[in-house]
């Protein structure tokens, strides 16, 4: 059995990781560890075999875990890295800290992230996956970031370094960041609040957001600059083309695609990750045939299937 280094923070060997996502599916991590600071998560990384796959992940909102599991270890970030400061213009958050959160104690100080509001995540999932609603992306307030690499080493990482897009960085998949510092423009904090009950009001009447879902499935297939920023003129909405598809509602298994969004993909209740994923697969090829458009997942997949040995 392979030996790991022995943290300050907790290490559990074949951790199931269904309890961690929001979908509520798939199988165990070989080991999942929560380091205790950035210093523990470094120096574990630094001793660590460098031939065992690292995988980071936040809340699990945006994440199916296939039922066979990880081969890796899961690194999970928590209470030592959900620290927010406020000083001036800017705010610097812990990336386990959730983005509601940020936004809200942003807000209280006269601080506009109220994008950050109704994304169903943690910071360094924003920062990742350049995260963004209602016209502003993460890429539109980020200042810097700080992350531990796969080797161990603490780096700084600038706009530049992660080549923020739709959706994406460039930021390495074994990278792990540990917080991040944005600028933000002041308002009156009782305007940002009114703008943040606004939006939930509206999320909550156009998406199923009390059912198992990992927020939007597909991305928009086109429409949008190098930052994120939409572009009406011309942008297609994954959830229009999966509806003149026929299958807002469809089931498969457990698995359904949202009679009330259809471009959430949902766990009614007893779904497995192979169901979810399949019929993600089945919705994509359906697309393809009626429009000829490819969509691409934005929710994360990872792990193995269960074998069938």
């Amino acid at each position: 059995m392979t030996t790991l280094p022995t943290p300050r923070g907790t290490l559990t060997p074949n951790r199931p990781l269904s309890g961690l996502t929001w979908l509520r599916v798939g199988g165990p991590a070989d080991w999942l560890f929560q380091p205790a600071d950035q210093d523990d998560l470094a120096q574990f990384l630094k001793d660590l075999d460098p031939t065992i796959p690292v995988f980071p992940i936040g809340v699990g909102s945006n994440l199916i875990v296939r039922d066979g599991g990880v081969r890796a270890v899961v690194i999970r970030l928590g209470r030592g890295f959900n620290a927010i400061e406020i000083e001036d213009d800017t705010v610097t958050a812990g990336a386990a800290a959730l983005d509601a959160h940020v936004a809200r104690k942003a807000a209280a100080q006269g601080l506009d992230l109220t994008f950050l509001r109704t994304i169903p995540g943690a910071i360094g999932g924003a920062v990742r996956m350049n995260a963004g609603c209602y016209g502003t992306y993460t890429a539109d307030r980020f200042l810097r970031a700080t992350a531990i690499t796969r080797q161990g080493a603490q780096i700084t990482l600038t706009a530049d370094d992660l080549n923020f897009r739709y959706r994406e960085t460039d930021l390495a998949p074994d990278t792990v960041i540990t917080s991040a510092t944005f600028r933000a423009p002041r308002a009156d904090p009782d305007t940002l609040d009114a703008t943040m009950a606004e939006q939930l009001a509206k999320r909550d009447a156009t998406q199923p957001s009390k059912d198992r879902t990992a927020g939007s499935t597909f991305r928009n297939p086109a429409g949008h600059s190098s930052t994120g920023e939409p572009d009406d003129t011309h942008e297609l909405k994954s959830w229009k083309l999966i509806d003149d598809a026929g299958l807002r509602g469809h089931r498969l298994g457990g698995a359904q695609m949202s009679q009330k969004h259809p471009n959430f993909l949902t766990n009614t209740g007893d779904a497995t990750a192979a169901d979810l994923e399949s019929l993600g697969e089945y919705v994509r090829e359906r697309v393809f045939q009626t429009s000829g458009i490819r969509l691409q997942w934005e929710v994360i997949r990872v792990g193995e299937p269960v074998s069938e040995e």
